[in-house]
């Protein structure tokens, strides 16, 4: 029998995954700066020429709770709408998925977590009734013709409640897969998880969600977020989160910060072999063009590295 290395490298040779860019929500929603619509649309568009199948481009929640994400509906107005790349809003409730269908997204994004104390901090709600909403959520946009993809915050670690009972989480995998999530996400909002987490939790969610793909939305805080990427590629992941430059955090978790960089995710996935269909050229520029947007480096570490060298 072939080492199980071997095995992992055949699969990853065979596979192709979906990324998602969160810059322009997750990325933008905790930072100093509030960046004007237009300039996130601009970002938007960048990231869609370099190839990226999706990009979650606006958050249609409160502005008054998150400022940084004030003029969704303008953000939306302003896209260039590339062939190839979805534009996704994420929404927290019902007054958010009609604002988000209203704008014309192109795919729903709804979250919530699977703890009551960041459920009442984050959605002023518990996780039951959350998960409720969420379901309903679903159904209205099919009933609109969009997708929805439901993302599980908190799944590996909780900023109030501490470590997370995976069986929680895969219950719940189940409960959205019911409700006919197209897809489901598992979030590691504040960057605890590590990759024997990884590799337990991710094969139960797998089987509760049946045939629906589960993807990984992963946070760096602690610098395990790469790990865990490889991980959950090891383990089934298919779809996967990310944010260009490495921006990223929760205005409502207590030193969450940023998602794994976009770029450097792709580097990891096209030494793998592993097919992404993103230019990483193109998305090193975007960073880079971001970085000098916002006044500051950013934490992403490939866009200021660069590539491998094709020569010497």
């Amino acid at each position: 029998m072939a080492p199980a290395s071997l095995l992992i490298a055949i699969i990853q040779a065979r596979m192709r995954v979906t990324l998602c860019d969160v810059g322009p929500r997750d990325g933008l929603q905790n930072d100093r700066e509030t960046l004007a619509p237009a300039v996130r649309a601009d970002l938007c568009d960048r990231l869609a020429a370099t190839g990226l199948p999706r990009v979650e481009a606006a958050s249609f929640v409160n502005p008054q709770r998150v400022p940084q994400m004030a003029g969704a509906e303008e953000v939306f107005a302003a896209l260039s709408r590339r062939d190839g790349t979805v534009q996704a809003a994420l929404v927290l409730n019902r007054r958010g998925l009609d604002r988000a269908t209203a704008a014309g997204a192109d795919e729903i994004h709804l979250a919530y977590p699977v703890t009551d104390t960041f459920a009442q901090r984050n959605q002023n709600t518990t996780v039951e009734e959350a998960a409720a909403g969420a379901a309903d959520m679903i159904a209205a946009a099919h009933d609109a013709g969009l997708r929805a993809t439901a993302t599980l915050g908190a799944a590996f670690g909780c900023p109030f409640e501490g470590r997370v009972d995976p069986g929680v989480v895969v219950d719940h995998v189940g409960r959205m897969a019911a409700a006919g999530a197209d897809e489901i996400m598992l979030a590691d909002t504040i960057g605890v998880g590590v990759p024997s987490q990884v590799r337990r939790l991710l094969p139960a969610a797998i089987a509760a969600a049946g045939d629906r793909p589960v993807g990984l939305h992963l946070h760096n805080t602690r610098n395990t977020g790469y790990a865990n990427a490889e991980a959950g590629l090891a383990h089934g992941a298919t779809v996967f989160d990310a944010s260009v430059g490495g921006l990223g955090g929760c205005p409502f978790a207590p030193r969450a910060t940023g998602n794994i960089a976009t770029e450097d995710l792709v580097y990891l996935l096209d030494e793998e072999g592993v097919e992404t269909g993103v230019d990483l050229e193109a998305l090193i520029g975007v960073a880079e063009w971001l970085s000098s947007v916002l006044g500051r480096e950013l934490p992403g570490l490939v866009h200021r590295a660069g590539p491998f060298p094709s020569g010497g």
